[in-house]
């Protein structure tokens, strides 16, 4: 057994945090201690982000200060900055394995046959020719209510401002017997809510025989002990009447929805080379709305776009209000180098920038004041996930409603009734018990 401290940090998404508890549980099954970032190890591993400029530059520094913490550790860099950019971080001081966004599963092995810490190990391979699912899993999640799964990797659609596909790979699909084998798994340790997450969620089944995402969401429902299932991002174009029928026998499926947007003005959809026009996504919006009463239809926003006019951003903000959403997480536009967008003539000044976003987030706020009002006074179910003090308990709604409540006895991982009294703040509700 190892006996030495590992540390861990990741930066970017879901499916990032995802890869890193995977990795951190192959080092524990080999007696590493994991410890905190901040603290004193042998090793250090940074899962890292590329999705914007902003992220390599984060992921440099992060890098940086791990060996400043201990001169003599072994410090390694996976994901997706270490992928598109390995010979870039190579160079960072401090480095000594680079790693990507393949081969995690091996990466025990890797850090323990790394000897010369003279010498960088560039362990980097051609992602874009992969095409299997790297069977990444995670055995003992712990402190948590909600547990993520990851059952796709890899984008095909090539957005013109997304890096992604180039850090991830073309799209490979988990084999249904292995998603659920670990729903299984984390059902017989008192999970009650799964959110099946990938890169683009979607694609799931592309490249297999005989599924799909509504195969394996009807699998994993038939699993006794799981009480809601999410799935992440989804476009528009999924929202089809197929799919709605396929819903509507599943109980399970929480309606909470993140739509992909990024605009609401179809010049820009088409420059973004986004596969949908706002009329199909009002189209998707109706169709949810239909099956579910209740249901929170959340998306996100680029604001500045490359040549985004004032007219196309006013197109914008109409649409927006006139969908309500019930949360839109907004997002400057932020040039990436190795995209096309960032290329295209016409780039949107920073204090522009700063303005629309301002603007977008004020639609927001106001738009989720609305969505929140509507069930004052109502009773809803709600999965309490952890006491933040003061014996109040947090937990969400199944259209994912933060709710805050009272209690003197530990009501943690349990569904209780729950009437929503007051609106607190953005996104959380005050309830009590019933």
């Amino acid at each position: 057994m190892s006996g030495k401290k590992i540390a861990f940090t990741t930066l970017g998404c879901k499916v990032n945090m995802y890869d890193t508890e995977a990795m951190a549980e192959l080092f524990q099954k080999k007696g590493y201690e994991v410890t905190d970032f901040d603290k004193f190890a042998d090793i250090y591993i940074i899962n890292t982000c590329t999705v914007t400029n902003l992220g390599d530059k984060k992921s440099r520094q992060t890098i940086r200060r791990a060996k400043k913490m201990n001169p003599n550790s072994i410090v390694a860099a996976t994901g997706c900055y270490a992928q598109v950019s390995p010979d870039e971080v190579a160079k960072i001081d401090g480095i000594n394995i680079v790693l990507g966004t393949k081969n995690r599963n091996s990466i025990v092995d890797i850090i323990e046959n790394y000897s010369d810490k003279t010498k960088v190990l560039n362990a980097v391979s051609d992602i874009m020719k992969e095409k299997t699912f790297e069977n990444l899993s995670i055995d003992n999640l712990k402190n948590h209510t909600r547990a993520y799964i990851k059952i796709q990797e890899g984008c095909n659609r090539f957005c013109s401002y997304c890096i992604i596909p180039y850090a991830r790979g073309p799209v490979r699909s988990r084999k249904p017997e292995n998603v659920l084998s670990e729903v299984e798994k984390l059902a017989k340790n008192g999970f009650k809510e799964i959110v099946l997450s990938g890169i683009h969620v979607a694609s799931y089944g592309v490249d297999l025989k005989n599924t799909n995402l509504t195969d394996i969401l009807k699998q994993v429902h038939s699993i006794n002990g799981i009480e809601r299932i999410r799935f992440s991002s989804i476009e528009p174009v999924v929202i089809t009447d197929d799919f709605i029928t396929a819903l509507k026998e599943l109980p399970k499926i929480c309606d909470h929805f993140h739509l992909s947007l990024q605009s609401g003005c179809d010049r820009t959809l088409k420059r973004m080379n986004r596969r949908y026009t706002s009329e199909e996504y009002k189209s998707a919006v109706k169709k949810l709305r239909n099956c579910y009463p209740n249901v929170a239809i959340t998306t996100d926003i680029i604001v500045g776009f490359p040549d985004e006019t004032e007219y196309d951003f006013e197109e914008c903000m109409n649409f927006v209000k006139e969908v309500e959403f019930a949360k839109i997480h907004v997002f400057p536009y932020s040039p990436k180098t190795g995209t096309k967008a960032a290329e295209y003539p016409n780039q949107i000044s920073s204090e522009v920038k700063s303005i629309r976003s301002k603007q977008m987030i004020t639609i927001s706020n106001e738009s989720n004041k609305k969505f929140l009002t509507k069930f004052v006074g109502k009773t809803m179910d709600v999965l309490y996930e952890r006491c933040i003090g003061n014996n109040i308990y947090e937990g969400h709604t199944t259209n994912y409603i933060t709710v805050r409540t009272k209690s003197y006895t530990d009501i943690s991982n349990k569904i209780l009734n729950v009437k929503i009294n007051e609106i607190l703040k953005e996104e959380t509700v005050l309830g009590s018990l019933l």
